[in-house]
C-alpha cells in the first residue's frame, strides 16, 4: 500500500469518526446521561458492533466526546482571557464563558460530569462501561493545568511562581466546576450574579499581582 492510499484511508477513517461523534452529540443533547450506545448507533445509521469497533466501548466514546467538548471550551476560555479589556473584566468574562457553556448544553455537561445518572438498571452498567471519577476528573485536571500555564506565563507572583500558578489554576477550575454544578442544578441566582460573586472571591490576590515582564498580560 503506497503512502497516498494510506493517507486517503486515514482521512476517510477520520471523517467517519467525526460523523459518529456528531451523531453521538445529537443523542447526548437529547438524552443526556441516558444516551445509550444503541441510540447512538441508530442515530448514525449503523449497528452497535460497528460503533464498538470505532470506540471500543461507551467509555471510549465518552473519552472522545470529552476531548471534543473540552477542546472547544478551552478555546473559548483562551479567547476570553485574550480579550482586549481590563483584568477584572477578563476574569469575569472567563467565568461567564464557562458558565454559559454548561448552561447552553446542560445535557452534554451532565453526560460528561454525571454519567452515572444514566445507569438505571443492571443491564445499563455493561453499556455504561465507566465511572464518573475515572473519566471526568482528568477533564478538570487538564483545565487546571491549562489555566496554570496561562497564569505562569502572564503573572509575576514572585518566588515559587510555577507551584503557585498550578495551585491557582486547579483551585480556580475546582471553584468554577463546583459552583457551576450547584448553580446549574438549583439556579439560586442569575448567571451574572454568580459571575460577579466568584470574581469578588478571586479578585484580592489577582488584583495585586503584576503582569510578567515581556508577557502578554493577564
Amino acid at each position: 500500500m503506497d503512502t497516498t492510499q494510506r493517507t486517503d484511508q486515514q482521512r476517510s477513517a477520520d471523517r467517519r469518526r467525526r460523523e459518529l461523534l456528531e451523531a453521538a452529540d445529537r443523542v447526548v443533547l437529547r438524552d443526556g446521561p441516558q444516551a445509550s450506545m444503541n441510540a447512538i448507533a441508530a442515530e448514525a445509521g449503523i449497528t452497535k458492533p460497528i460503533l464498538y469497533r470505532h470506540f471500543g466501548d461507551k467509555g471510549g466514546l465518552y473519552a472522545a466526546l470529552a476531548v471534543r467538548h473540552t477542546d472547544a471550551l478551552l478555546a473559548s476560555l483562551r479567547a476570553a482571557l485574550d480579550a482586549p479589556a481590563e483584568r477584572r473584566q477578563r476574569v469575569e468574562a472567563t467565568l461567564d464563558t464557562y458558565l454559559a457553556a454548561i448552561e447552553a448544553r446542560p445535557q452534554v455537561y451532565r453526560f460528561l460530569m454525571h454519567p452515572a445518572e444514566g445507569v438505571t438498571a443492571p443491564a445499563d452498567q455493561a453499556d455504561q462501561g465507566f465511572d464518573v471519577g475515572r473519566h471526568s476528573a482528568p477533564l478538570l485536571r487538564r483545565m487546571g493545568e491549562e489555566l496554570a500555564q496561562v497564569i505562569e506565563e502572564r503573572l509575576d507572583v514572585g518566588p515559587g511562581t510555577q507551584q503557585l500558578a498550578r495551585v491557582w489554576g486547579h483551585g480556580i477550575v475546582g471553584m468554577m466546576h463546583a459552583a457551576g454544578d450547584w448553580w446549574l442544578g438549583e439556579r439560586p441566582c442569575s448567571r451574572a450574579e454568580l459571575v460577579s460573586t466568584l470574581a469578588d472571591l478571586l479578585w484580592g490576590r489577582l488584583a495585586a499581582a503584576g503582569d510578567k515582564a515581556g508577557g502578554p498580560g493577564f
